[in-house]
């Protein structure tokens, strides 16, 4: 459902621009909302969410979506955590759709959907593990890597249950803003992906702010 929000990026606390293929790793405290900003159109920002104070807690793509009983993230999504706890609610959404169930680029998968050579290409459980490695003081690693959502992605489901990679449904602009209902730590890539048609094969920068 499409929401606007009230609130004004000059008033936010902290603001920053994403480049396209970098991590953004950031704590955002219980009660404070969370802006993802598509600057420029159809780009994807895969998003793992942790329990800022218990890392063990985390994101869980099936506790959300059976809470839910919906395949698709918008304005209302409460994002469940593996505890059955929930941890942020969208709260505007000017996009409408957002998928978490196909998962994030990887070497291997840039080696099956594309080609061996594309193997070497950058992808997002790069940067993830980038962000991991250089912020020993979170205490993350590589296995806390799981369900992530990739807002911004059009992920159509067919009547037969199968995926479909498909264009994208955002443009310059849309955000999804989410308010946080425990201490989150927030670890964004912003897709670095040059194989998938949905971006126009040209990776852009997002935005992130907080009130």
């Amino acid at each position: 459902m499409l929401q606007t929000s009230p609130r004004v990026t000059g008033d936010a606390l902290y603001r920053m621009a994403v480049p396209a293929g970098d991590y953004w790793l950031y704590r955002v405290e219980a009660g404070q909302v969370l802006r993802i900003t598509d600057l420029e159109g159809n780009q994807a920002a895969d998003t793992l969410f942790f329990n800022a104070d218990d890392t063990a807690e985390r994101y869980s793509v099936t506790d959300t979506l059976r809470g839910q009983g919906n395949l698709f993230l918008t304005t209302g999504s409460v994002l469940r955590s593996n505890e059955d706890r929930p941890m942020l609610t969208i709260v505007a959404d000017t996009c409408g759709r957002h998928d978490t169930l196909g998962g994030a680029c990887a070497t291997e998968s840039n080696t099956v959907r594309y080609d061996l050579e594309k193997r070497h290409m950058h992808a997002c459980r790069d940067s993830w593990m980038l962000a991991v490695a250089e912020h020993p003081e979170y205490g993350l690693t590589r296995r806390d890597i799981t369900h992530n959502i990739n807002f911004f992605m059009n992920v159509p489901v067919t009547e037969q249950g199968d995926l479909t990679f498909a264009d994208g449904i955002s443009a310059p602009g849309k955000y999804v803003e989410l308010e946080a209902h425990m201490n989150v730590l927030v670890l964004i890539s912003n897709c670095p992906q040059l194989n998938n048609p949905c971006n126009g094969y040209h990776p852009t920068p997002v935005e992130v702010a907080v009130w």
